[in-house]
């Protein structure tokens, strides 16, 4: 058997090149390059870059961006950024068309963000993206494609 791919540390890691939506791609395939792990970013800067992966269809990797933050950020907001990562996944499963899961994570992390409404934090547009996130889940097991992710990417603050 051959060797897996590991990090520095030994964690195996799969080393083989993804597309925008996380999916893996033959070795040797140019890919998108992946989002490092275990960065702590602001907030602002968390936002910033997860809304130009998402608005360049890249909501795997923004997803890996949200967790990172909910990762490292104050626990008091941590399902805020969680409940952001599963918008992103929502979006992910989605564009692979798997609309049925994707209605799913999208109703969830719409939950998860929920609570921030009265006070949203970072100029977040938490009702905005509850609004967008269960408009868009409602719609797609009519869809007999699957939509492009940077067609559905939604805009995290109210004031970009």
């Amino acid at each position: 058997m051959a060797d897996r791919d590991r990090d520095d540390e030994g964690r195996a890691r799969n080393a083989r090149p993804r597309d925008g939506l996380g999916r893996p791609l033959p070795y040797g395939t140019p890919g998108v390059e992946r989002q490092p792990e275990g960065i702590v970013r602001t907030a602002d800067a968390a936002l910033r870059e997860a809304q130009t992966l998402l608005n360049e269809g890249k909501p795997f990797h923004a997803h890996e961006v949200f967790e990172d933050a909910w990762k490292s950020g104050p626990d008091t907001e941590r399902e805020l950024w969680r409940g952001l990562a599963q918008l992103a996944v929502g979006i992910t499963h989605a564009a692979r068309g798997n609309l049925t899961g994707a209605a799913s994570l999208l109703r969830r992390g719409a939950d998860n963000i929920t609570p921030f409404a009265d006070a949203p934090p970072h100029d977040i547009d938490i009702a905005g993206l509850a609004t967008w996130a269960h408009t868009l889940a409602d719609g797609l097991p009519g869809r007999h494609d699957p939509p492009e992710a940077a067609t559905i990417a939604p805009t995290l603050r109210a004031r970009q």
